[in-house]
């Protein structure tokens, strides 16, 4: 039979590892063909795929495409109708006839909650009417919000990017011995597993932050002020992690307090920006102490010079996974990781019904919080510690990192 892989949502540093965990485990079984949509499902709807049998020829193909971050076919956020809603056939019934022209036996993306949602309905569908081809989905995501599974891929080398950046930081931020607070805007809409990655920069060679602010504690903007205060009156420099997703008790995000314009996309989600300029304006008017405001934004994504080992080589085994669970006749499942040990660590996969996956988040134990709601406990770091082990460096050619592109 032939495959198909996408891939969708946001990238990774890792996202290409799962793309060559599917590819090489669809070859080894047997596919004769292993086709890669260009921008997800709708760049398939538009007839944008290419025959990866034809491009990945050499295994060198391989090791660079598993090295090399961001997403190799490109992305989307497209989200389908409902496949019971009375107005969904056309598109559905598009999807599949073209699945057919290319005689698709199993149907692959890499992704995150939306991708999820998209193999959920795709699956459902195909079992309404009676179609053989299998529908699985591979885990991917920085945000690590996704439930059943122990952790995401991408998770672990965003928080050794984060962990690394944040240590830089301390170190740039204290060379003055002046009034100082620096806030640092981190990833995370609903969910802190991001900013809590701040917590690790902490060491025998590092003080670590002050403050983790996450949006599993509602956030209360003179509350914070005060602790900067009090922080201050013992330190002159203070550093910050704050998640771009904390809200108000109201459930507002505190960034749309800010003048900043935030866009929707396709799946209903306000971009979120801001956060941390208007916490250190509103600082600067109201303590007597200079301030900046560091926004990490996409760099903590696909930061491939810092991937962790543990992280790229979990992301193949994933891909792998799914294929096997596919040519074994699972459909409608989401390969997950279970943790079996942390020392040493040990992990294995698992399948897991992705209806029980889709548009659900998994967030921070408020028990792996302090009870100021400003730092995390050791449940976190034994948690987060074993994910950013290890490290596999880029192939540099010319002194610069070299990626493989379409």
């Amino acid at each position: 039979m032939n495959v198909i892989v996408g891939q969708s949502g946001g990238p990774t540093a890792v996202i290409n590892s799962s793309l060559a965990g599917v590819f090489e485990s669809a070859v080894s079984r047997g596919a004769d063909h292993v086709y890669g949509m260009c921008n997800g499902i709708s760049g398939f709807l538009e007839d944008r795929y290419v025959d990866m049998t034809e491009i990945l020829k050499d295994p060198i193909d391989i090791e660079l495409l598993k090295r090399t971050p961001s997403s190799y076919l490109g992305s989307c956020r497209y989200k389908l109708p409902d496949p019971e809603a009375k107005d969904s056939e056309a598109v559905y019934s598009a999807i599949m006839k073209k699945l057919n022209n290319l005689d698709i036996g199993c149907f692959f993306y890499i992704g995150g909650n939306d991708s999820m949602d998209t193999i959920a309905k795709l699956s459902r569908y195909g079992e309404m009417t009676g179609s053989k081809i299998r529908f699985i989905g591979v885990p991917k995501t920085i945000d690590n919000d996704l439930v059943v599974t122990d952790h995401t891929p991408g998770y672990g080398s965003a928080a050794k990017y984060i962990g690394v950046v944040m240590k830089e930081i301390i170190r740039d931020a204290t060379v003055y011995g002046t009034n100082y607070v620096t806030i640092v805007e981190i990833m995370g809409r609903n969910a802190g597993w991001l900013t809590a990655a701040a917590s690790l920069a902490k060491g025998s060679d590092c003080e670590g932050v002050d403050m983790i602010c996450l949006p599993e504690v509602p956030f209360d903007v003179d509350r914070f002020i005060e602790k900067v205060r009090r922080i201050q009156e013992n330190k002159k420099s203070i550093v910050i992690a704050v998640s771009e997703g904390v809200k108000l008790a109201d459930g507002r995000y505190v960034c749309e307090l800010s003048d900043d314009v935030h866009a929707v996309d396709a799946f209903g989600h306000k971009a979120l920006t801001g956060t941390a300029r208007f916490l250190a304006n509103t600082i600067a008017k109201t303590l007597n102490t200079k301030t900046r405001c560091i926004e990490l934004s996409t760099l903590q994504r696909c930061a491939g010079h810092l991937t962790s080992r543990t992280d790229i080589t979990e992301a193949y085994q994933v891909g792998g996974a799914a294929v096997k669970a596919a040519f074994e006749g699972n459909t409608g499942q989401m390969v997950a990781l279970k943790r079996i040990s942390n020392s040493p660590y040990q992990c294995t996969t698992e399948l897991h019904p992705v209806s029980e996956i889709a548009n659900l988040e998994k967030k921070i134990p408020l028990e792996w919080i302090s009870d100021d709601h400003t730092q995390m406990k050791p449940e976190f770091i034994d948690y987060a510690f074993p994910l950013i082990q290890a490290e596999l460096t880029p192939i540099f050619v010319g002194g610069l990192s070299h990626h493989v592109h379409l």
